[in-house]
């Protein structure tokens, strides 16, 4: 990440304006605060600094817009657990970078998470940047789908937004659901098999189940008198009844 050394608030300004240099200058601003704080380094004129090439640009611009988005999804649902502060947490100390960019992307999390700006806003300012390299644009795709897939669920609305982001980077909606199905079973036909929506509630989920394993269990069938064929495809439908509602009460935790 040699692009990092050579960040200052004027460097900044020459190649990332918009949300996304508002979130880093924000990000920057404690950076050098803590910096001075730990004994790490003196404070470094923010009007100085060396130019960032094209390339160091675009890795920059990609790294920052990562952890902006990451930071929003975050809060996707209203409330930040523990638990998705430590799937980004891990993310973070998985990468090869050092301690001091490592506490960046950090920052730049907890800035674009508490912010005013949305992820529809960081995502367009990273496809006017790279929209001319769409393998970048999937291999970021990609890589919201790695991190959102870590806690083994994917909520309703973190499927919208990252929809919403596929939308802006003209990706394909077949793009869209190959990446989504490398990550994720696809929860969809689970509930339809108990005729329920992604949005019904847990009781009426539990519901539907009993009255559809009362109808298709097998003793009901037989006790009516129906024909073999008909019993046969009851027995599978009975199995995938369970199977579905096993699926969605383990994604659902109840």
């Amino acid at each position: 990440m040699g692009w990092f050394g050579k960040i200052t608030f004027g460097t900044l300004g020459l190649f990332l304006g918009g949300p996304l240099g508002a979130i880093a200058g924000a990000a920057l601003g404690h950076h050098l605060v803590d910096k001075r704080i730990d004994g790490a380094g003196r404070a470094i004129d923010s009007s100085q600094g060396p130019r960032l090439g094209q390339a160091e640009q675009t890795q920059a611009t990609y790294f920052i817009s990562l952890f902006s988005i990451l930071g929003k999804l975050s809060k996707i649902d209203g409330v930040v657990t523990r638990e998705e502060i430590a799937v980004v947490d891990g993310f973070i100390n998985g990468l090869p970078m050092a301690g001091r960019e490592k506490q960046f992307a950090r920052q730049i999390f907890n800035e674009a998470k508490d912010s005013q700006y949305s992820i529809e806003d960081f995502a367009i300012q990273l496809y006017q940047a790279v929209g001319a390299q769409p393998a970048l644009l999937l291999s970021f795709l990609d890589l919201l789908f790695q991190i959102a897939a870590a806690d083994g669920k994917f909520h309703p609305a973190e499927e919208t937004a990252l929809k919403k982001i596929t939308d802006i980077f003209r990706v394909s909606n077949q793009q869209f659901e190959d990446i989504k199905a490398v990550y994720f079973t696809d929860f969809g036909k689970y509930y339809k098999i108990l005729n329920c929506t992604p949005e019904s509630s847990k009781e009426e989920i539990k519901s539907n189940y009993k009255k559809l394993v009362k109808d298709f269990h097998p003793d009901t069938i037989i006790s009516k008198g129906l024909p073999e064929e008909f019993i046969d495809f009851a027995s599978k439908r009975f199995q995938e009844i369970h199977e579905s509602y096993d699926k969605i009460r383990k994604e659902r935790n109840f």
